[in-house]
């Protein structure tokens, strides 16, 4: 598991889980670049944005939460 912040929210990525579906990339190409390290950028978008995108992610292996309520509420792990 990993995670990568913006410092609003914190995307988590579980990267047994991907079925590479791309639609993080193809949804928001800023946050979402598998051709570059890291892959995940969240500074480069809004806390909105991002939320949106992770909750199109098909198999769970995207999720999120917000960092002043911490990794137990919604879509978090």
């Amino acid at each position: 598991t990993k995670k990568y912040s913006n410092g609003e929210v914190t995307i988590v990525w579980k990267p047994g889980l991907c079925t590479h579906s791309r639609k993080c990339f193809t949804g928001l190409s800023e946050v979402f670049h598998p051709q570059e390290l890291p892959w995940i950028t969240p500074e480069k978008s809004n806390t909105d944005k991002i939320i949106a995108q992770v909750k199109q992610c098909p198999s769970g292996a995207l999720s999120y939460y917000l960092d002043q309520e911490g990794p137990t509420k919604e879509g978090g792990v």
